[in-house]
This record gives structure tokens, C-alpha cells and sequence, in this order.
């Protein structure tokens, strides 16, 4: 959804009436009161700032924000600042769209801004000694689970499998059938359609695999660590205790609501969602673990496009670093459920507050430690198409797992050349 930010009386002289302009793309691609809390910070930040108009608009999710941005970059008329995917550093610097946030950090303050945020969130951000983008909505995948569920099985409801092992043990008990045999309650459902690769993620970073190079010019697709996480994921539902075939990421909230999946893997950006909506006590959790524990981290960050005028890049670090501070971010986690950008907003009254009232909020944040960038390449979109192409052809069974990962490889490598 794009947010239009508009005006900055500050940087122009006193008689002057024309603002400057600042376009801000600002995509949501999952449910909650998001706009609304945006439309919020909207009026705070004018407030303070007198002269900036802060107005939202909505256009679509991640994907559709990014093809609009990089049309309207090569058409000339970028937006000044916007929200886009951690992971689409690379493309936006392949594409000569943004400018590095090092270049407005001129202050003391400023620079000790830029490194205010968790590291895991900034093996995204920063490439090459620059930091490209900034932590805003941010996310890890964890594990939510039926407490009544659990109960009903013979399982300890406050106990959330650890490994692989245990996660399968307790699909099978909590998987439920009616009298033809047909399953009513999947055991643990992993979406596949959406985000693929990045749920693909929780089971090879539990399994000592990284998919792809930190400078984002090579992949490991057919790592045998990684061909055994596709086989794992086909073998769960080859063992009738999770959906057969490509899983909807839109739809799996909804299937944890009304009971259809006893365990789900989602973001925790869908934290508040699940709490207003979830009949029944539910349980959050690390993503279990296999050789290790771990996560992909995930979310947006924003980013300052290099075709705007200096006063309007200004302007747009100005709203970045505002919209960033502890307190606000604190709200934002709250009100969203994605993970607060900061240690520094875990540590605001706040934030200490809700995180004593409800313990669930806190598990992404103690995910950080184990949690790994979420993949990304250069030319990501279509490397990331070859590897979500085999992951679906393996769940689907059009292909062994082995096979699924070798093609993607190849597609990837053959993508990949001219960067090396």
C-alpha cells in the first residue's frame, strides 16, 4: 500500500508556499489494523513536523509495490522513499534505484541510528559496507499451535515440538479423520504458495543450510542438507499429516481459526491477527529444530530512491529515523505483531509491559540469535521463481526432491553468470 508523504516546509525559506513532495510507497501484504496505525503515526509525524503532509494511500502487496516502483524509476517519476522486501536490496541496486542511508547520516546521532537495530535484520540491509535499507516491518517465521488441540491428542499443551521429530510424532496424533477416512485437522500445515522459498527457509536453516552467498552471486539449491528439508516437507504430507499439494500462505490463519490445522507455520506478523481471531488457546513457538535451531528473518524495509531531489531524500530520512525510534517502534510491534526493529524498543515501558502481559510477542525477538537473512540474490525475482518452481513441482510430486533442486539449480547458476 503506498503512503504519500508530502510537503517539508522546514528545508525552504519562511515565505515560500510550494512543499516538497514525497511519495512513499507503502506495501502491507498481510491482514490486521495496519493502515490504520500508519494513518496514525501519519498525524504524529506532522505534528512534529509542521509544513510535512503525511497522506496514505493503498495499491497492493510486496510484489505489486516493487514492479510499480521500478516502472515508475524507469519512467523517471520515482517515488522518493518506500517499503519494499529486505531481499530486494540487490534488484534496487542492480537497477540503480536507491541511494545508501550512510550518505544522510551526517551527526553522531545519526550514524549511532544506524546501528541501533538487530543485527540479524541488518544481514538484509547492508551490502558491500553500505547500508541500502532500514529495518521497519520486520518479521521472523514461528510456529503457532491449538492448546486445546494438544490437549485433546494426549499432548502437553505448554510444550511446542522441538525438532523434527517431535514435530512429526505430534502431527500424527493431532491429525483427525471422520468416518470416511477424509482429515478434518492436518497435524501441522506449512504454507507454500505466496512465499515459498522463505517458508522453504525454516527447514533448511534448521537443517545447517544457507541458500544462498552474502554478496547475493551464488545459491546451494542442491546441497544434499537441502534436498533432505524438501524430502522431510513432501514426507510430511506423504504421511497424510499435512495438506497434500501447494498450501495457501492467504488461507492458513484462517485454517488455524477454524480448526482445519492444529500447528501452522506463519510470520509473526500475524501475531495480533491470530489473537484477536484464534476461539481457543494458542501456543507460539520457535521453528523446531533438526541440526540447529532457526528462522529466516523477513519483512520490509525502507529504501530512499536516487532520482528524488536532495530535499525530498532528506525529508524521507528524516521520516525513516522518526518513524524508527524505540517508542514507535514498540507501538508498531503491538499493534502489528512484527518484531520491534530495535533492542532499544524492547526496553521502552511500553513494550516491557506488553511483553510481560503476553510472553508470545517476545518469541521472534528470541528467534534473532539463530535467525539468518532471508534469501536473496541478484536478479532475485527470477532466481527466487526457480527455486519456489521446484519447491512447488516436489510438493506437488511432479518431481523428486532431488530433482525439483537440481533444475532450480541450474536455472539459478544460469541466471547468475554475468554477476560472478
Amino acid at each position: 500500500m503506498p503512503l504519500l508523504v508530502a510537503g517539508l516546509w522546514g528545508t525552504l525559506p519562511a515565505h515560500a508556499q510550494t512543499p516538497v513532495e514525497i511519495s512513499f510507497y507503502y506495501p502491507v501484504a498481510v491482514g490486521g489494523p495496519i493502515a490504520k496505525t500508519m494513518d496514525g503515526f501519519a498525524e504524529g509525524f506532522m505534528k512534529e513536523n509542521p509544513g510535512i503532509k503525511v497522506s496514505p494511500i493503498y495499491a497492493g502487496t510486496y510484489q505489486e509495490t516493487i514492479v510499480k516502483a521500478l516502472t515508475a524509476h524507469k519512467s523517471g517519476t520515482p517515488p522518493v522513499t518506500s517499503v519494499l522486501l529486505s531481499t530486494d536490496m540487490f534488484t534496487l541496486i542492480d537497477e540503480d534505484a536507491v541511494v545508501p542511508f550512510d550518505d544522510f547520516a551526517k551527526t553522531p546521532e545519526d550514524k549511532a541510528w544506524l546501528n541501533s537495530f538487530y543485527p540479524a535484520f541488518m544481514q538484509n540491509s547492508r551490502t558491500g559496507g553500505k547500508t541500502w535499507g532500514i529495518p521497519f516491518q520486520r518479521s521472523t517465521v514461528v510456529m503457532y499451535w491449538n492448546k486445546d488441540a494438544f490437549k485433546e491428542a494426549g499432548l502437553d499443551p505448554d510444550k511446542a515440538p522441538a525438532n523434527w521429530a517431535e514435530l512429526k510424532t505430534a502431527a500424527t496424533k493431532l491429525t483427525k479423520k471422520d468416518a470416511d477416512g477424509k482429515v478434518t485437522q492436518w497435524g501441522v500445515q506449512i504454507p507454500s504458495s505466496g512465499f515459498p522459498y522463505w517458508l522453504f527457509q525454516t527447514l533448511t536453516t534448521p537443517n545447517g543450510a544457507i541458500l544462498a552467498n552474502e554478496t547475493g552471486t551464488a545459491v546451494k539449491f542442491d546441497d544434499p542438507k537441502v534436498i533432505e528439508a524438501l524430502q522431510y516437507w513432501v514426507d510430511l504430507g506423504k504421511a497424510g499429516i499435512h495438506p497434500p499439494g501447494v498450501v495457501e500462505w492467504g488461507t492458513t490463519p484462517k485454517d488455524f481459526f477454524e480448526k482445519k490445522a492444529a500447528i501452522i507455520y506463519t510470520t509473526t506478523g500475524n501475531l495480533t491477527n491470530i489473537r484477536k481471531n484464534a476461539g481457543f488457546p494458542f501456543g507460539v513457538g520457535m521453528i523446531p529444530g533438526n541440526a540447529r535451531k532457526g528462522s529466516p528473518t523477513g519483512g520490509g524495509n525502507f529504501y530512499i530512491f536516487k532520482k528524488a531531489t536532495p530535499e525530498q531524500q532528506q525529508a524521507a530520512f528524516k521520516f525513516a529515523k522518526w518513524i524508527t525510534q524505540p517508542e514507535r517502534a514498540a507501538q508498531w510491534s503491538m499493534d502489528t505483531g512484527y518484531v520491534a526493529v530495535s533492542p532499544a524498543a524492547y526496553e521502552t515501558p511500553t513494550l516491557k509491559k506488553y511483553g510481560a502481559e503476553f510472553p508470545p510477542a517476545l518469541v521472534a525477538r528470541d528467534q534473532l540469535p539463530v535467525s539468518v537473512a532471508e534469501f536473496s540474490t541478484h536478479d532475485n525475482q527470477r532466481v527466487t521463481k526457480a527455486l519456489n518452481d521446484g519447491l512447488q513441482a516436489a510438493l506437488t510430486g511432479t518431481k523428486t526432491p532431488e530433482q525439483a533442486m537440481k533444475d532450480a539449480q541450474r536455472e539459478a547458476d544460469r541466471i547468475l553468470r554475468s554477476y560472478k
